[in-house]
């Protein structure tokens, strides 16, 4: 399969199948007229690097896995302990922004009823200014 078959067979484009070629993630043949053939073992390589991202891998822990492997061994589990990093990660992100939601929230009802004041030379908008969340979400600063 050329790169745009491929790509079109998965639902993906062929930047993201020319990628991961680039990451030597993927390795295809060169047949004489320079274009690139994705033999079957490609075409079920990209399958799982496909399946993987959408898991929450990054590259990265994909060519961890995929090195794993390559050594003939189980890389099943490497493979739950990544997720369960991934896992906490996408957990703290959550908690992140259910805390940012309740912000938005609180501050859209204090100023529902707040009346619209032009700018002064200390004050850019005063529904920011005055905002007070109704509790203390970690206000981080990253």
């Amino acid at each position: 399969m050329k790169v745009t078959e491929l790509a079109k067979e998965f639902g993906t484009t062929p930047d993201t199948v020319r990628y991961y070629t680039r990451l030597k993630l993927l390795n295809p043949t060169k047949s004489e007229n320079g274009y690139k053939y994705y033999p079957p073992t490609e075409i079920s390589r990209l399958k799982f690097i496909l399946s993987a991202r959408q898991l929450g891998f990054s590259v990265s822990d994909i060519q961890h896995i995929v090195d794993e492997a390559s050594l003939g061994k189980a890389a099943c589990p490497l493979v739950r302990s990544l997720i369960k990093e991934r896992l906490a990660e996408t957990e703290k992100q959550f908690q992140a922004m259910l805390a940012l939601r309740k912000n938005m929230k609180d501050a859209l009802a204090q100023w529902e009823v707040k009346e619209d004041k032009a700018p002064t030379s200390t004050m850019v908008c005063h529904l920011i200014d005055s905002f007070e969340p109704t509790e203390n979400n970690g206000g981080s600063h990253e």
